[in-house]
């Protein structure tokens, strides 16, 4: 049925009326000589309307003169009414042909690319390595060779543990997954020491395996051997082996930070302007001047991509540009408030910097005041496991 709709939509078909008391009979004879009629909707006991090919109409006059029905067609339907509507209009048609040239033209390039499954890496960054490996917006598709690509960003970025390109319509979907950052793993088997990570002063050792080489209260450097790698034996001597153990120290963060008494404080007005641009495959046009009316402002910046279809997007972005006005208002702090702010300021920092804050067993707060500033230093005393293994190299 919807390929012989089709059809009709192809050769021509009409909307008719059909009036009289034998409706039921008109429908009843249309089927049996294969008259094809849809749509078919009651308006009256005595009219209906319906849809009816062209050839088919022909055939029809004789079923209405038998069932003493009435047709009048009310609308033209298909393309040859379409064509016939326009055949005079040349403009519109050569219009509507270089639109449809251009339209296959643009579909054989690639003009979004579509990255997925990152968290860590840079998009821009990827799509900057995709350029240099051969896939870039712009880039002919029957020239994508996706295999090749695929293969130079895994040989040259270790970040990287699979991904995968997808061209559908004029969209290029990269899909990633990002390779875990693991920490060397030393085969128990491996002879290997234990060294500083950090720079401390040891509070507890504790060697399962190997010989400890600082005691507590040492200093130690970061890289200093904390447990060697090795057994002194009075009769086998020096035996090397895979060293065990945690080493505890004390170590310091230092964060300082500097608050003006009288500080410049931005506020949004709640004023804002947008201004807008469209870019052709980097070829700028502007609507408006660029520069705003406001003095002191922020700039945010939104892109859309257009698109016919859901993966058929076209060389043209509108860009929208809002700019926000803001006042500098400008607030002064009492000693006593600056030095509360520089220090939740510093601690704010130190916090983020610390893997676990239950581990800080001491703090101190040092200050510098002056008739400009005030001036904070917080250090944290933290326990720390300072010890990592490291493979011994002969």
């Amino acid at each position: 049925m919807h390929f012989k709709v089709l059809l009709c939509y192809f050769l021509g078909y009409l909307e008719i009326e059909v009036e009289g008391y034998f409706i039921e009979k008109f429908i009843n004879n249309c089927l049996k000589r294969s008259v094809f009629l849809w749509n078919i909707k009651r308006k009256k006991s005595t009219i209906m309307t319906c849809n009816i090919g062209i050839k088919d109409f022909k055939k029809v006059r004789k079923i209405l003169k038998k069932t003493k029905c009435k047709a009048k067609i009310e609308k033209k339907r298909g393309l040859p009414f379409i064509f016939n509507k326009y055949k005079k209009r040349k403009t519109f048609a050569l219009i509507i042909l270089i639109i449809a040239i251009a339209i296959i033209i643009l579909s054989n390039f690639v003009w979004n690319i579509q990255i997925e499954g990152t968290e860590t890496i840079d998009n821009k960054e990827l799509i900057d390595t995709l350029k240099q490996k051969g896939l870039s917006i712009g880039k002919f598709k029957p020239s994508l060779d996706t295999k090749d690509i695929i293969n130079k960003i895994r040989l040259d970025r270790d970040d990287i543990a699979w991904i995968g390109i997808e061209i559908e319509g004029t969209n290029a979907i990269v899909k990633v997954v990002e390779a875990e950052e693991k920490p060397e793993i030393i085969d128990e088997n491996e002879y290997c020491n234990i060294v500083a990570t950090k720079d401390g002063v040891v509070s507890k050792i504790m060697a399962q395996n190997g010989t400890p080489l600082v005691k507590e209260g040492d200093l130690i450097k970061e890289g200093t051997i904390l447990i060697g790698g090795w057994l002194e034996g009075k009769y086998t001597g020096t035996r090397y082996v895979h060293a065990n153990g945690q080493v505890e120290a004390k170590v310091w963060y230092t964060q300082k930070e500097r608050v003006y008494l009288k500080e410049q404080k931005k506020e949004e007005t709640g004023e804002s302007e947008n201004k807008y641009s469209v870019n052709i495959n980097n070829f700028i046009i502007n609507f408006n001047k660029r520069l705003s009316k406001f003095e002191n402002y922020d700039t945010i910046e939104e892109t859309k991509k257009l698109k016919l279809f859901s993966n058929f997007y076209l060389p043209i972005e509108i860009v929208k540009t809002t700019y926000k006005e803001y006042k500098n208002t400008e607030i002064t702090h009492t000693l006593e408030e600056a030095k509360t702010i520089g220090i939740e300021r510093a601690k704010d920092k130190l916090n983020a910097q610390v893997e676990n804050t239950n581990n800080i067993t001491d703090e101190q707060i040092n200050v510098y005041e002056n008739a400009e500033f005030v001036e904070v230093e917080v250090i944290y005393e933290v326990k720390e496991n300072i010890g990592t293994k490291e493979k011994i190299v002969f």
